[in-house]
């Protein structure tokens, strides 16, 4: 497969993105006090990592095998129903109840969500610019699943006080 070179240039950024996310996500996991945001942040880290090399396939002139990412995601998916779940169920606690808010947790959900955005937005620029169908379809799946980790982070702020839609 041939990349023009601003396609190159274009993937490269986001690679940078991805990596700068990869390590984000790591730290936050290791900060976070609940163990639910800990096991979201360290499946988002694993899925950043996905995106890193499936860009990395792509800047080598090789197509990603999407099929493959796709059985990943489902477990991944599975995942952050299980989480769910146990967030829901967790909505009913005494402390939750109670309004009480991890205001350190809280910080790092602010921040991994206008992540989230800021990235999604760069995917989008790549996805207009791309002029390979390939690069635009891979591109698009990888800011689908961005968008997913700005609904997961966006639905635990919710459900713990941290986000108040109204």
């Amino acid at each position: 497969m041939h990349l023009t070179q601003k396609e190159r240039s274009l993937l490269k950024d986001m690679q940078s993105h991805e990596s700068i996310c990869i390590a984000k996500y790591n730290n936050y996991a290791q900060q976070a006090q609940d163990p639910q945001l800990q096991q979201l942040f360290n499946s988002y880290a694993q899925k950043e990592q996905q995106h890193y090399d499936t860009l990395d396939q792509l800047l080598q002139g090789q197509v990603p095998d999407m099929a493959q990412n796709q059985g990943q995601n489902q477990g991944q998916d599975q995942l952050s129903n299980q989480a769910q779940s146990r967030w829901t169920a967790q909505m009913n606690s005494p402390s939750t109840q109670t309004g009480l808010v991890n205001e350190s947790d809280a910080l790092l959900c602010s921040d991994a969500l206008m992540t989230e955005k800021y990235v999604s937005g760069a995917y989008d620029t790549v996805v207009f610019e791309a002029a390979n169908p390939t690069v635009r379809q891979v591109v698009q799946h990888i800011q689908d699943e961005e968008q997913q980790h700005g609904e997961g982070i966006f639905n635990y702020m919710s459900e713990h006080g941290m986000y108040q839609v109204r």
